[in-house]
């Protein structure tokens, strides 16, 4: 997953809006969005190319269990490690377990680091907490407001009165990230239920200028490729855009768009349920 805007807490209706787009090589082996047999209470894709004998996934909602959990790579090829853990195990670990967020993120950030780079976020509904293994800052709550995360070691976030997008370190936020977390605020605000509003804030083409590319270690015209909020390449690219809007009453919605080489459309997938919240 290289991009992921939330709403958390900012709409009267809805407790939790996210829209995200999971970026991979075209020829990793994926199912879509569905129950998982061997765990009905699991409602996520799957990833079965990470290795190992536990698949894993990037995006995923436990309701009887009130968990959400999600994860995007901190892009540093040269930091690769073949040995690492799967990164997706660790949205396996947190729906399937029953830690809370916060000694979730920060169990993991005192322990021995065994993944590459990563960003998680976790929340039982009732909090939402961020932690990266590549950020020097420590696990955060997030608080109500929108936030945003890709592929740097910082989310940026903004309060629901506020439209700066900041990050609390000395890096900015990427502009995909800056300019994504503004869009996903004007369908909040305008029309929180319109799923294909949130779609269409994923899919966005637009490249950033030069001047505002990071440095992450690909070449020059691959940030500018990657700099996009959806990316239609080749050989990698967006494979999938995920919504999830999680109202205040407990129903939520969940729709996953997939796509082939070049952002070509491959279908859709839409479910619904029901979540017990707390009324808080």
């Amino acid at each position: 997953m290289c991009l992921v805007l939330v709403g958390w807490r900012a709409h009267p209706e809805y407790r939790l809006i996210v829209a995200a787009n999971r970026d991979e090589f075209y020829t990793r082996a994926t199912e879509a969005l569905r129950w998982w047999p061997e765990d009905p209470e699991l409602l996520a894709g799957r990833d079965l190319g990470a290795g190992g004998a536990i698949p894993g996934t990037w995006l995923g909602v436990a309701p009887g269990t009130r968990r959400f959990a999600t994860v995007t790579n901190v892009r540093r090829p040269g930091e690769n490690r073949a040995d690492a853990r799967s990164r997706g195990a660790l949205l396996l670990d947190f729906l399937r377990g029953a830690t809370d967020p916060e000694k979730t993120v920060r169990t993991l950030a005192a322990e021995p680091d065994d993944y590459n780079g990563y960003n998680l976020v976790v929340s039982d509904l009732e909090t939402l907490w961020w932690h990266s293994n590549r950020s020097a800052s420590a696990p955060r709550e997030l608080a109500p407001g929108f936030h945003g995360i890709s592929n740097g070691a910082v989310v940026g976030s903004t309060g629901p009165d506020s439209h700066h997008i900041r990050t609390g370190t000395d890096q900015p936020a990427w502009p995909k990230v800056r300019d994504g977390v503004r869009a996903l605020r004007a369908v909040v605000e305008s029309a929180p239920g319109d799923i294909e509003g949130y779609l269409r804030v994923l899919a966005d083409r637009t490249r950033a200028l030069d001047t505002e590319l990071p440095d992450t270690g690909l070449s020059r015209r691959m940030e500018r490729t990657a700099s996009a909020r959806f990316i239609a390449h080749t050989l990698h690219g967006t494979r999938s855009s995920t919504v999830l809007l999680v109202r205040e009453d407990g129903g939520f919605d969940m729709v996953e768009r997939s796509f082939g080489r070049f952002g070509r459309e491959r279908g859709t997938r839409s479910y619904s349920g029901r979540i017990g919240l707390d009324a808080n």
